[in-house]
């Protein structure tokens, strides 16, 4: 079933390793097929050197294993309420690539700095909340909830990055592919931003007008970057 969605999201798991965003198997991307309502994901704790477009897991929308021989990723739940919170959506990713994920556990907004940032990413991407006391009892379901807290006033598709306080980040795209793409943008501006703070403590974001400027040079109906 839904062979080439398999193949697709084998694809884009193997990219985590070869950009340097999982160590172990730490990470997991998902993509969903919008006419079957199913989605294929990364089978929990397999090692990437091991995986095969057969061990992608194909889910439901409600939790249920339609296919595959392993354990759907840890992460599943999140992804399923991130698929429906976020419509427009059709990939997810999770990591815990290092620089990403040390301002994840720093519990801050990753500001914008400068123009690689806001070629992809609009203004500032959030840090949503910690989980605590029943949280925990749906511990993957809460994450995600927390997630869509966060974007309350943002909109998810000029910002397709979060960071989970203490935990790590998810970024999502069109696909499983523009999730990694994503994934790897932001864990560049991350390192970047921390850097940026260490060179200069009083560092302040970019100004608006020029973060607008290389954000819808790159997106909307007026984008001019790239090739028609």
């Amino acid at each position: 079933m839904l062979e080439e969605l398999k193949e697709r999201v084998y694809r884009a798991n193997m990219e985590l390793p070869r950009y340097g965003l999982v160590t172990f198997t730490w990470g997991n991307v998902s993509e969903i097929d919008k006419k079957s309502g199913y989605f294929a994901i990364k089978p929990s704790g397999v090692k990437y050197e091991d995986l095969t477009p057969e061990d992608m897991v194909i889910m439901d929308l409600f939790g249920n294993k339609i296919e595959g021989r392993y354990n759907p990723s840890s992460d599943t739940a999140t992804h399923i309420v991130l698929y429906k919170a976020f419509p427009k959506i059709g990939g997810i990713v999770h990591t815990h690539s290092s620089w990403a994920t040390s301002w994840a556990q720093a519990g801050r907004n990753l500001p914008c700095y400068g123009t690689t940032h806001a070629d992809y990413i609009y203004g500032e991407v959030p840090c949503a909340e910690s989980l605590k006391g029943s949280d925990f009892d749906e511990y993957e379901k809460t994450t995600g909830l927390k997630i869509v807290e966060a974007f309350k006033d943002r909109d998810y598709e000029a910002v397709p990055a979060v960071l989970c306080r203490n935990h790590g980040p998810f970024t999502w795209g069109k696909d499983g592919m523009e999730a990694v793409h994503n994934a790897v943008v932001l864990e560049e501006v991350c390192k970047m931003a921390a850097r940026c703070e260490q060179i200069n403590p009083q560092v302040q974001p970019a100004p608006q007008e020029l973060q607008d400027k290389h954000y819808f040079r790159k997106h909307g109906a007026n984008a001019y970057y790239g090739q028609r």
